[in-house]
């Protein structure tokens, strides 16, 4: 295997560093830090060339050297940038999101902004886990090999300690959920929870609740969060935000990016998930109709539960639809979260047929973010500001919040 040195320049997605060999051809690296020089071994693909770092020559001021959490060294894919400090990390996610308004969506996007500070660890309130030999572990980078968890400093401490604790017998797969406000647990096993044990319930907590996949369908399973002071239920299946404290922080982004709300104007929530983003608004605006579109069957039942009050006076409706297949209503605002592949055409042409005046969008995905905003930008809309929010430290992951105007 051929070795060189290289000089990363920049981020660019997926978590990698793009460098570029004496001829020129861009090398993209894993492992090293903008401006840091490094040895890396070379795997050419069928039109990329990639580099494994193999020694860092000169480390960026901002390299961490000792991981925040042992199994990092064991190959552990929970935490794939653990080898930056936070403010590098988030510069870094910042720089990807700008190179993908411009590349992508061949936009000249606003400044971006930082969302709030969020912690850094015991955040995490959702894990999917694999299972071996009972003990739950996270796959190894590039494998299917598990790594068996001890620790997990992301996770919140209860869910740290079913993962790291419990026995969860011949099961192949677990999914832990906790509701960090009320103190509720929910462990869902595949295939089934027979011989699963956790720990049980500390001060202020209640029994968590072990179901099998196989039992789902007859016994239906969910916790309680509570979000910007409302209590939402959240079912074992239905998408909700890994964090409490980042989903607070989007409803707040949201809630400003929309401006001021009046009684009788119209909101349409796309991908709605549970209904996070009507109700709260719902509440903060007595009045507001809210049009609530989302797929999954899971989620559509708890959206309609956690929109009953306002579905009751009237000012709320849960579509159970696709968003490609949604006949589009009318709209003054509208706010959509997507899955990664973000809105596409299809999405666009449902969010342009609204005629809202005013659209926020989260992206979890900064190529999607770029292609997205491209997409509104070349309708008519004005990209107003683009937020990043670090809802997953030690990742490369994104999480963006943009606002459009007519």
């Amino acid at each position: 295997m051929e070795q060189i040195e290289l000089r990363v320049e920049r981020p660019v997605a997926g978590g990698l560093g793009l460098a570029r060999r004496e001829d020129g051809r861009v090398v993209l690296v894993d492992g090293g830090l903008p401006g840091e020089r490094v040895v890396v071994d070379l795997v050419e693909d069928q039109r990329t060339t990639f580099g494994e770092v193999v020694e860092v020559l000169e480390a960026n001021p901002q390299r961490v050297e000792v991981p925040h959490c042992p199994h990092v060294a064991d190959g552990c894919g929970g935490c794939d940038h653990a080898d930056a400090q936070p403010p590098l990390l988030r510069s870094m996610k910042a720089e990807v999101l700008a190179d993908a308004m411009r590349r992508l969506g061949k936009i000249d996007a606003p400044e971006i902004t930082a969302g709030p500070d969020l912690p850094t660890e015991n955040f995490r309130t959702t894990l999917r886990l694999g299972v071996t030999d009972g003990r739950a572990g996270l796959f190894e980078v590039g494998t299917n090999d598990l790594v068996p968890l001890a620790v997990c400093v992301v996770a919140h401490p209860r869910l740290e300690r079913i993962v790291t604790e419990g026995d969860f017998g011949d099961a192949t797969e677990v999914m832990v959920r906790i509701g960090e406000a009320t103190g509720e647990a929910l462990v869902l096993v595949t295939p089934n929870s027979q011989g699963v044990v956790v720990p049980g319930p500390l001060d202020g907590e209640t029994e968590a609740r072990i179901i099998g996949a196989d039992e789902l369908e007859e016994h239906r399973a969910w916790i309680h969060e509570e979000v910007a002071g409302r209590r939402f239920r959240v079912s074992a299946r239905s998408f909700f935000q890994t964090r409490r404290d980042g989903a607070e922080a989007l409803v707040s982004l949201v809630a400003d990016g929309l401006g001021t709300l009046s009684p009788g104007e119209r909101l349409v929530d796309l991908y709605a998930g549970v209904g996070l983003f009507g109700a709260v608004l719902a509440d903060r605006t007595p009045g507001l109709k809210v049009t609530a579109v989302e797929s999954a069957r899971s989620s559509v039942a708890d959206a309609k539960v956690n929109l009953s009050d306002a579905a009751e006076a009237g000012e709320a409706r849960v579509i159970a639809s696709q968003v490609g297949k949604w006949r589009p209503s009318k709209a003054e605002v509208l706010v959509a979260d997507p899955p990664r592949a973000g809105l596409g055409k299809a999405g666009v042409d449902k969010v342009e047929a609204t005629g809202a005046r005013r659209v926020v969008l989260i992206n979890c995905d900064a190529a999607a973010a770029g292609r997205d905003a491209g997409l509104l930008v070349r309708r008519g809309y004005t990209l107003e500001s683009v937020t990043l929010v670090d809802m997953f430290p030690h990742t490369h992951h994104t999480e963006s919040v943009s606002v459009f105007a007519l």
